[in-house]
């Protein structure tokens, strides 16, 4: 039987969180993936890009990855009920449960980070601890069948650290290079402890009406549980 891989896909959800993962593992051999939401209707991504789910929570079978992206999409599902149950009841069964970027809110709200380790988005690594987790600033944190990847483009070496674990480390690296993935970017500024002080200021001023609105939603979501 194909493995099931799922990804959570909802408004305003951040396109590459998505993608990039989704490419690596939809090239697996014998691997159906599906886009998963609450209808079939479109769904417009952060960046405007239209993506259409082809399962809906009401027929999904079980998964034996669930995957959360993240996005600017992700507030308006830390208190979604139905959602948080589509995700805590796929989460009794799967071989793995993961995220990119801020996806992992989604899967604190769930209560699924309590006392295990977990990454996120460096700009709101801050919101894991309100759900009990063990923050970790790592590209891809690994705890038992728990799996989180940092913000974005970290989305891709989650997933090839995903397909070591579930088709080899020979058909992961296969992966890589069919994908010509060898990262070479032209300025050290993808982290903060590498960009320009300046830039780390200007990044951290565009995100900090987002992070204090999701604070607020996280704390919330965080005293439900």
């Amino acid at each position: 039987m194909a493995l099931q891989i799922g990804f959570l896909l909802f408004p305003r959800v951040q396109q590459l969180d998505l993608a990039g993962p989704y490419d690596v593992l939809a090239s697996m051999p014998d691997t159906s993936v599906r886009l998963v939401w609450k209808t079939r209707d479109p769904v417009t991504s952060t960046t405007g890009m239209v993506l259409t789910p082809d399962t809906t929570f009401d027929d999904c079978p079980q998964l034996d990855v669930l995957c959360i992206p993240g996005g600017s999409g992700v507030a308006d599902l830390l208190l979604d009920e139905a959602t948080l149950a589509f995700v805590r009841r796929q989460a009794k069964h799967a071989r793995y449960v993961t995220s990119v970027c801020t996806g992992a809110l989604v899967l604190g709200a769930a209560g699924l980070l309590h006392d295990r380790r977990a990454t996120t988005h460096w700009a709101f690594h801050e919101l894991l601890a309100p759900f009990g987790a063990v923050a970790v600033r790592e590209r891809v944190v690994r705890d038992g069948n728990l799996m989180t990847g940092g913000g974005i483009t970290a989305g891709i070496d989650f997933a090839l650290t995903l397909a070591a674990e579930l088709i080899g480390v020979e058909g992961a690296e296969a992966l890589q290079l069919e994908l010509e993935y060898a990262p070479a970017p032209p300025f050290d500024a993808g982290s903060p402890d590498t960009a320009p002080r300046a830039v780390v200021e200007q990044v951290r001023q565009a995100n900090a009406a987002s992070l204090a609105a999701r604070r607020r939603i996280v704390e919330e979501a965080a005293a439900k549980l």
